[in-house]
């Protein structure tokens, strides 16, 4: 680790030279960025008492170089292995890189940079904001504002008659699962969110597009927002619109897979794409109605706990009714999933049936030829060719076996278009009978 800091450290010179517009730039670009990949990785490979260790025999400007590579999950695992002092510097460092604070300002939302208590002191935040925070910045908020930030690991572990409740102290507490919809991986992320004294705190694990849109939305509409509890309402009002936006995304997705499962061939390869589409369309689905109904289900405590001020109740409804507007498409969307799965899986059958045809035809024509190639391995055959040369003899024997299979085909074509010319006419005879009817 010392010798990746001291090469590091001559890339770091390097780069102050191509700063500077002197020789060796190339050398620099070089050099950089591998070994902050190695240290990286070599970090990553550590458990946490290791890593412990190895900032512990740092200097402590090295020790800062190297925990900022340490991985974030492991960092509170981290901190409670090093020591004090170390702890304490380690925290100045670490403190509020996943923190957001807003305030209202001329009515719209402000966010505030936050880089210490200072800071904080001189902030009024009607909402704060935390993504993957550490224990030390949990700590540090909930010391500060005078309640207990929980761990956005906890979040799914807790029974869902505890997920909406209210304090003694009158902190309101909700723990909500929020759509995020990537391709190829959806999921619903945990976000536990408590009304504090009129300021809102939201946890959660990752970035979701709701709250990017929120915080959007509020910087650039005056008047937007209020107070956390409209925050609240808006975060939850824009998670439907969110959700709403994933269904009809999956109405074109399997738009598409209909115009390619429903034309009049398809391969096994083309079948096999459509049922995986099929199934990540299925699933997103399930996400989305999970999503809705969870939501529903915050509003609804809300609602009956009498939390809301009347233009907020009037809000509250109004997404609660959109959500209802929702539940219609989810469950079609269900049925429209089991029919293309359906349809999918019966063409497969059909390939699957068309195999086995083209196999018993084949056996069809070679089985009367292995009764005449069994006659002919026969000595009584060689007994009645005695007086023939056998070049003619199995010629012949040859010739014969080729005509009786051509005749065995011609046969089988034979009854194959009687067979499709009955099909037909019998389509067209239902069809004359539905139009004069």
């Amino acid at each position: 680790m010392k010798q990746l800091l001291e090469k590091q450290r001559v890339a770091d010179a390097e780069e102050q030279v191509q700063k500077q517009g002197l020789p060796r730039h190339e050398l620099a670009d070089t050099v950089h960025k591998p070994h902050l990949d190695a240290m990286r990785t070599l970090l990553s490979r550590q458990k946490p008492h290791e890593l412990a260790d190895i900032l512990a025999s740092l200097p402590p400007d090295d020790a800062l170089v190297v925990w900022e590579l340490v991985p974030h999950k492991v960092a509170d695992d981290v901190l409670d292995e090093v020591g004090a002092e170390l702890r304490e510097v380690l925290d100045q460092q670490h403190r509020s890189l996943s923190l957001n604070a807003f305030e209202l300002a001329d009515g719209r939302l402000k966010q505030v940079a936050i880089a210490s208590s200072e800071d904080l002191h001189r902030v009024k935040p009607i909402w704060v904001d935390l993504v993957d925070p550490t224990k030390t910045d949990r700590e540090w908020i909930g010391h500060h504002f005078g309640l207990e930030i929980p761990d956005q690991d906890d979040l799914t572990d807790l029974e869902a008659s505890a997920r909406f409740y209210v304090e003694d102290n009158g902190e309101i507490h909700l723990h909500s699962d929020f759509l995020l919809d990537r391709e190829g991986d959806s999921r619903n992320i945990p976000v536990a969110f408590i009304l504090h004294r009129d300021i809102l705190f939201s946890v959660r694990s990752e970035e979701l597009p709701v709250f990017r849109l929120q915080r959007l939305r509020a910087r650039t509409q005056k008047g937007y927002v209020t107070d956390g509890t409209d925050m609240l309402l808006d975060l939850y009002a824009a998670d439907a619109e969110y959700s709403a936006d994933s269904l009809e995304d999956s109405y074109t997705a399997l738009g598409q897979v209909g115009k390619q499962v429903l034309n009049e061939t398809i391969t096994d390869t083309d079948a096999a794409k459509a049922l995986a589409e099929i199934a990540e369309q299925e699933d997103l689905n399930g996400r989305i109605r999970r999503n809705v109904l969870d939501t529903r289900r915050a509003l609804t405590f809300l609602v009956r706990r009498k939390l809301l001020s009347s233009s907020q109740l009037e809000d509250a409804q109004q997404i609660l009714r959109d959500i209802e507007s929702l539940d219609g498409h989810t469950a079609f969307l269900f049925d429209k999933i089991n029919f293309l799965m359906d349809a999918v899986v019966g063409f497969v059958n059909v390939n699957q049936n068309r195999v086995i045809y083209r196999l018993t035809v084949l056996s069809v024509i070679f089985m009367p030829l292995n009764v005449i190639a069994g006659i002919g391995g026969m000595s009584e055959f060689s007994a009645m060719t005695k007086n023939i040369p056998w070049p003619v003899s199995y010629g012949i024997f040859t010739i014969s076996m080729f005509l009786v299979a051509w005749l065995t085909y011609v046969i089988l074509r034979f009854y194959e278009q009687r067979a499709a010319r009955k099909k037909t006419a019998g389509t067209l005879l239902a069809r004359g009978g539905k139009s004069s009817g």
